[in-house]
């Protein structure tokens, strides 16, 4: 892997279709061969921003925001279709710089400018650190859930996944003008 100047702020801007051969070389996501194509698909078919932080050319975190909410029904009865950022991630020995903040804060924004006054994100019982980064955030725990995806691997074999965690949200103040 290329080196990454560790200091340098991260730029973040959505995800372009020519930034998926470099997710996969530097932020794979080992069994799930297409989770960032299908990001970017949700992206484009206007259901999503997949938000992606760059240093030096380089991706170095990603994270989606999905303009309908989180589909667990349990998150949907207690905020509806609140928006959410999901699928943070940060490389490897990057974490703790920053990045996650700063993906954090821009999906914050896209918020705003869509006139959203809350932003809700799931995180898993088994994640004491991100759980800290949300609260230092202003996140507050509303509601418990399992998380259940599926994916499809390499092999073309399906699988289904679940995890148990709680939702968060922050009101968001309204942008300064």
């Amino acid at each position: 892997m290329d080196p990454v100047d560790p200091v340098a702020p991260p730029e973040i801007r959505p995800c372009r279709a020519a930034d998926l051969p470099l997710l996969d070389r530097y932020l794979p996501a080992p069994g799930a061969p297409t989770r960032h194509a299908d990001r970017f698909a949700r992206q484009e078919a206007g259901t999503g921003t997949y938000l992606l932080a760059w240093r030096d050319g380089v991706p170095v975190g990603r994270g989606q925001v999905r303009w309908d909410g989180c589909a667990a029904p349990e998150v949907r009865a207690a905020v509806g279709e609140c928006p959410e950022f999901n699928g943070l991630d940060v490389r490897a020995g990057l974490r703790g710089q920053g990045i996650g903040t700063a993906l954090i804060h821009a999906a914050e924004e896209l918020v705003r400018e869509r006139g959203g006054a809350v932003l809700g994100l799931g995180v898993g019982h088994g994640n004491p650190r991100a759980a800290a980064l949300y609260g230092r955030l202003g996140y507050v725990p509303v509601v418990a859930y399992t998380d259940r995806w599926s994916w499809t691997d390499a092999a073309g074999r399906p699988h289904d996944e679940a995890d148990a965690c709680t939702f968060l949200v922050r009101e968001l103040a309204a942008p300064e003008t």
